[in-house]
């Protein structure tokens, strides 16, 4: 379906224009919070628009290329994010197949601050989900993100 891949190209351009403003804000309040005598406002800032823009291009990487995938965030589902034995954000994803064969589906999974800004980034994929069936799998931030953390599903895709 040709002007399904235009208008998700679309959504996916969008999407990561928003996410690379949040950078941006996410960079400046860590530059008020985390400098040191070792690291310069400029430095801290650029490492963590740095490790965020990474973090998101590899997921709009990795969703960009599975070739048949349709968009499938309606199916998707999240539970409550809590923090693991790593300090580690994670989330509890579910998938739903509504489709009379087995299906995967693959998400980007955005973790957002108190304040709203996307603070990270990850893509989890839940395999084989037969049909009329759900699936679950758990997300996982790439960092310790610490204070309050809410999860949305960026992007997903069915394939």
């Amino acid at each position: 379906m040709p002007g399904h891949r235009k208008r998700w190209t679309t959504t996916a351009t969008t999407a990561t224009t928003a996410m690379l403003t949040s950078a941006a804000v996410v960079a400046a309040t860590l530059t008020l919070a985390s400098c040191t005598d070792d690291d310069t406002p400029s430095s801290v800032a650029s490492k963590a628009a740095s490790a965020f823009a990474s973090a998101t291009a590899e997921a709009d990487r990795r969703l960009d290329d599975i070739k048949g995938g349709i968009d499938a965030k309606d199916a998707m589902s999240l539970g409550d994010p809590a923090t693991d034995a790593d300090g580690r954000t994670t989330v509890e994803v579910t998938a739903e197949n509504t489709t009379d064969s087995t299906k995967s589906f693959a998400a980007q999974i955005n973790f957002r601050d108190g304040d709203g800004n996307v603070v990270d980034a990850t893509v989890v994929t839940v395999s084989d989900v037969a049909a009329g069936e759900t699936g679950r799998d758990t997300a996982r931030s790439t960092r310790d993100l610490g204070g309050e953390i809410k999860a949305e599903v960026a992007r997903a895709v069915r394939y």
